[in-house]
C-alpha cells in the first residue's frame, strides 16, 4: 500500500491536486479536514483533545488502510505548530509497519497566488483558514513551521501548472497506476 502525503501551506491547492490524482489513479482521497472539521463540532481547534483525537484518528485509518489490501490512499496535510513533532513519524511507521510506503509530495506556489487563494469560496466548505490577515499573522510568528517535514520525492508549483497536470506529474514521477477509464494515461498531451 502506498500513501502518497500531499503538503503544503494553506492555499497550494493541497484537495485540488488530491481530486485529481484520486480520479487518476483510484486511490481514496483522505484529506485532513475530514477529521479536523468533525472534531471541531466538539473541541476547540489546537485544544488537548483536539491534537490528540485529530493524530490518533488519522493514524489508526494509516494502519487500518495500509492493513486493508488497498492499493493506496491519498493524504493532504498542511504542517502548522498543533500537529505534534511525531506526528509524520508515526504516520511513516503505520504504513511501513505493514509493508507499505509512503511518498511526499510538497505542493507551493508563490506568497501573492497563495494570498489571492485564501479567500476563495471553495475554501470555506470545509472550514479552511479564508482569511489573508490571518494567514499572514500565523506565517509570521512561525506557526506553519512545524512539524519539520522530510525531504519530497517532488515538488509541484501549483501556480505555473493545473490541478490536471500536477496531478499527471505526481503519477508519472512516483510511478502510480493510472486506473482504466480515468479518461487519462501519463503524458497524455490532454493532461499537459
Amino acid at each position: 500500500m502506498r500513501l502518497i502525503f500531499l503538503y503544503g501551506l494553506p492555499g497550494t491547492g493541497k484537495l485540488t491536486v488530491a481530486r485529481e490524482l484520486s480520479t487518476l489513479t483510484g486511490y481514496r482521497l483522505f484529506h485532513n479536514h475530514l477529521v479536523v472539521d468533525l472534531l471541531l463540532s466538539v473541541f476547540d481547534f489546537g485544544s488537548e483533545p483536539f491534537v490528540e483525537l485529530r493524530e490518533e484518528i488519522w493514524l489508526s485509518v494509516f494502519d487500518r488502510t495500509a492493513r486493508s489490501g488497498l492499493p493506496g490512499i491519498i493524504f493532504t496535510f498542511a504542517p502548522e505548530s498543533t500537529v505534534r513533532p511525531q506526528f509524520v513519524q508515526n504516520a511513516v511507521h503505520a504504513i511501513s509497519s505493514a509493508d507499505g510506503s509512503v511518498d511526499f509530495v510538497e505542493l507551493t506556489c508563490s506568497m501573492p497566488e497563495l494570498k489571492r487563494r485564501i479567500g476563495s469560496a471553495s475554501r470555506q466548505q470545509h472550514g479552511k483558514l479564508t482569511s489573508v490577515a490571518l494567514f499572514e499573522q500565523l506565517h509570521a510568528a512561525g506557526n506553519f513551521n512545524s512539524p519539520s517535514m522530510p525531504r519530497a520525492g517532488l515538488s509541484i508549483d501549483t501556480a505555473t501548472c493545473t490541478p490536471t497536470e500536477a496531478a499527471t506529474e505526481i503519477v508519472l514521477v512516483l510511478g502510480l497506476p493510472v486506473t482504466p477509464g480515468s479518461g487519462q494515461q501519463p503524458g497524455d498531451s490532454s493532461a499537459n
